[in-house]
């Protein structure tokens, strides 16, 4: 039985097939020690360091117009809404999103699928077109041939040190990011309420994360990834809940996902990530073509 390598977080739904307790048929899988998990995008990418990848939605799409051997799977790892994944210092003058342009505003890159989210939500919803903004970044693109819009910037400087100085307006960041000590507040008043209207119009939740594999090897050897496929895809129906609305995290062609990805590629193509609009059907080509599915 084949070994192959694999760089996937750690989920709920990924810790009982990295642990080993429920692995795959058909392969082995070795699991790299990355931390936090953007840092396997750039080697997979650029690469091909692993056989297996999460990779963010954003990355993915540059990967494929540079023409890289990865074929996507429809196993989203990691979903969430972003309404609230923007801040202004506290007391701040911006009081709307609108506010904001001809500013300046931090985001660790500008290609982070976070951004991408944020960028279309402001613009879809409270009329915020990407261009008016400077975008002020401390990491550069994931894919290497990817060539940044000329109203980003970088620094060396820490994001929270600009938004302090008032040199940059807001900053770009989940939640959980936030250090104890931030005297920032969500930009928008109420991003809960937001994100529910932003669902219930797709009838999605934006996808952060998804299951990736070398070309050559679904090409080569399917059966192994129809393995790691039903693997995950079995851990994430373990963890499903009977919340209302489109899941998080889900597998397979489902509306949801499906949503998901054509709404963030019209984002991505509105915010210069890419430069072609790809179809889904496009995305998953390969995925039809080697496990017939």
């Amino acid at each position: 039985m084949k070994t192959y390598s694999a760089a996937v977080r750690d989920y709920a739904h990924t810790k009982l097939v990295k642990s080993g307790e429920h692995p795959p048929a058909n392969c082995r899988l070795e699991f790299a020690d990355v931390e936090p998990i953007h840092r396997a995008f750039a080697p997979m990418v650029r690469e091909l360091r692993f056989d297996f990848a999460e990779l963010a939605l954003a990355t993915y799409l540059q990967a494929w117009e540079a023409g890289k051997e990865l074929s996507l799977l429809p196993v989203v790892l990691h979903g969430n809404f972003h309404h609230g994944s923007i801040f202004r210092p506290a007391g701040s003058p911006i009081r709307e999103p609108k506010d904001l342009a001809g500013k300046r505003v931090g985001v660790r890159s500008y290609t982070q699928t976070t951004g991408l989210w944020v960028r279309g939500a402001l613009a879809e919803d409270y009329g915020l077109d990407s261009d008016d903004v400077t975008w002020v970044t401390t990491e550069g693109p994931h894919v290497a041939e990817y060539a940044e819009p000329a109203n980003v910037e970088r620094t060396s400087a820490s994001l929270f040190e600009l938004l302090r100085a008032g040199e940059i307006a807001a900053l770009v960041i989940g939640p959980r990011a936030l250090p104890a000590d931030a005297e920032v507040e969500p930009l928008l008043a109420d991003p809960k309420a937001a994100a529910q209207a932003w669902s219930r119009r797709h009838q999605a939740v934006p996808i952060n994360h998804l299951l990736t594999v070398r070309t050559d090897v679904l090409r080569n050897d399917p059966d192994a990834v129809r393995g790691v496929y039903d693997a995950f895809a079995a851990e994430i129906d373990a963890q499903a809940t009977n919340a209302a609305g489109p899941p998080r995290i889900s597998h397979g062609l489902n509306p949801a996902l499906l949503n998901s990805l054509r709404v963030g590629i019209q984002y991505a193509a509105r915010q210069h990530l890419i430069s072609e609009v790809p179809s889904v059907d496009a995305l998953f080509a390969d995925f039809h073509r080697y496990l017939g599915k």
